[in-house]
């Protein structure tokens, strides 16, 4: 119980909402809980600095905090309770660790004299976000806390960005102490040497076919803006990689695709063909190498160039040629500095494009409702700054290949590949960006993972368009299960709620679009009303990829079976 007697001294949990504020947080997510009590009540003096936005479940909160990272390169802030507070929150935290996003997760825990007793709720979060995280500690003295929470800051934001979690004993929060705040944190990246830059021309001027791939974490729009300058002086074609589409505008003539799931196979061939690699941020993990198949072990045939913010990332799995560590706005910067080479390759750029393009078309495609070219119409009609966001699952390949994003900042997905993502990234963009048109896709499946902060749209009153694609199923694993058990249907198919009704039952805007040329007009009924609206697509369960029918899958699948 904090004491009645008068002090100037503050409580830890006012301290720790004094830090918050001297770090520039203005917004954070949280699902209350008794655990700490004493910090939320610092933030009741503080509502018109700092927004608290009140979600629904934990993990809205680290989805949502996740997103805010992504978007504003700022960690995401959010607090949860402890136990299954901080076990519901997880989900972003993993995604903030795959996706090199700065997020700090506070974490109510027993008071001090309870631990070690398994007290109510009790966990050790040290070893349960261990290796999710960048950091986990436990802040046990609020004198400490400016220390710890500053440290916090710039272990989410230099280097490789990632997530940290400190844990909140609730008697600390309540203890008063004198302690200064001092000064806001200024995150730190490494910088290329000349000589590593040397290196990098070098290898460039030897090149026949080379390739840049750009994606990872710690983007920023002078970033964006100094690597198409360096890919427009060397004529290099540029590709993007999963869910990291934004960095460049697809529309530009240097950009070659996006290499991940779904792949254009000509794409493929080229990566195939490249004499040099020049591997810009990203990760070089398994979507990105197609379960480690794109590239040879453990040194790839072709000339490998590395650059990454976090060191240990280089030659985590495949041995570069050239391994730099460095900031993507510190890399970027140095390149453009660069004499660029003489150019060889302004043909396979050329073609590079064209095939991007020809790909990125869309198609016919089974049922009344043809998504290819919905998603297709949004790319053509909405504004360039509009906010894509989404969560996981088949549905999403309709997106990455046929919207074609304008400029960074406008792509929010997980590359953790988790559900559920969808809604709260989307209910973030929306409160982030008021200005501007957010449009939240999401599976059935997946929509229903999070689908309940649609209240917190609601409560935020923000101008979120979330579409549902509704197929009655769980698409990516009833794809799988048609590959390897076809015909043996198990676990895979969902009975769904009136999506439309839902949203209007929380107090939004609800459409359900059956056939393709109703959706304009449902679309623009979405943009003209105040606060968030939702359109429920649906969708013939056949067309479960834009190149292939669940039929199709299953019928393969047994005249395999039968050979």
């Amino acid at each position: 119980m904090q004491s009645s007697t008068p002090s100037n001294l503050r409580t830890g949990g006012q301290i720790l909402v004094d830090c918050l504020r001297l770090h520039g947080v203005d917004t954070v997510f949280c699902v209350p809980g008794e655990s700490y009590l004493a910090t939320l009540d610092a933030f009741h003096d503080v509502q018109e600095q700092i927004n608290l936005v009140v979600c629904r479940q934990e993990g809205g909160v680290s989805n949502m905090a996740e997103a805010w990272g992504k978007m504003t390169g700022n960690p995401g802030i959010g607090f949860v309770t402890r136990g299954p507070g901080a076990t519901n929150a997880s989900v972003g935290i993993h995604t903030a660790k795959q996706d090199s996003t700065p997020l700090i997760l506070f974490v109510g825990q027993v008071a001090r004299d309870m631990a070690e007793r398994e007290a109510f709720q009790e966990v050790d979060y040290r070893r349960m976000f261990g290796e999710m995280t960048k950091w986990v500690a436990q802040i046990d003295n609020p004198a400490r806390i400016p220390e710890m929470v500053s440290r916090a800051f710039h272990v989410a934001c230099s280097g490789r960005p990632g997530p940290v979690v400190l844990a909140l004993p609730e008697d600390m929060q309540t203890e008063r102490t004198a302690i200064e705040d001092g000064n806001k944190y200024n995150a730190s990246q490494a910088y290329p040497s000349p000589k590593d830059m040397e290196q990098v021309r070098e290898l460039l001027a030897r090149a026949n076919k080379p390739l840049l791939l750009v994606g990872g974490g710690g983007w920023s729009q002078d970033a964006c803006r100094d690597l198409l300058l360096f890919s427009e002086k060397n004529d290099l074609p540029l590709a993007g990689t999963y869910r990291r589409q934004d960095i460049v505008d697809n529309r530009h003539p240097n950009y070659a695709g996006v290499i991940g799931l779904g792949v254009n196979p000509k794409l493929k061939q080229r990566l195939d063909d490249a004499d040099l690699l020049i591997v810009l941020g990203a990760q070089l993990g398994e979507i990105i190498t197609g379960g480690y198949t794109y590239l040879t072990f453990p040194k790839p045939r072709q000339t490998l160039i590395h650059i990454s913010a976090g060191a240990e990332e280089l030659s985590k799995v495949y041995q570069a040629d050239l391994g730099i560590n460095s900031g993507m706005a510190e890399f970027c910067s140095a390149a453009i500095e660069m004499d660029p080479v003489p150019i060889k390759w302004q043909e396979h750029k050329t073609n590079a494009h064209k095939e991007y393009l020809d790909y990125s078309t869309p198609g016919e495609m089974p049922g009344k409702v043809n998504y290819s070219k919905i998603v297709g119409w949004l790319s053509d009609n909405l504004p360039e700054d509009a906010i894509i966001t989404n969560g996981a699952g088949n549905y999403t390949v309709w997106i990455h290949r046929f919207f074609r994003y304008k400029g960074y900042g406008t792509q929010l997905a997980p590359q953790s590949g988790a559900m559920g993502y969808g809604v709260p990234s989307g209910v973030s963009a929306g409160i982030c960006h008021r200005d501007r048109i957010v449009v939240s896709f999401n599976g059935d499946g997946c929509f229903q993972m999070n689908g309940q902060e649609i209240g917190t749209a609601v409560q935020q009153n923000v101008n979120v368009i979330f579409i549902v694609i509704n197929n009655g199923m769980y698409g990516t694993i009833r794809m799988h299960q048609e590959t390897y058990y076809p015909n043996r249907k198990s676990g895979t198919d969902l009975v769904n709620p009136d999506f439309a009704a839902l949203a209007r039952s929380y107090g939004a805007h609800g459409e359900t679009v059956t056939a393709t040329d109703e959706f304009h007009s449902a679309f623009e009924r979405c943009r003209s009303v105040e606060g968030p609206a939702l359109i429920e697509l649906v969708i013939d369960p056949d067309a479960v990829l834009p190149t292939n029918t669940l039929s199709g899958i299953r019928a393969k699948a047994l005249n395999d079976k039968e050979r």
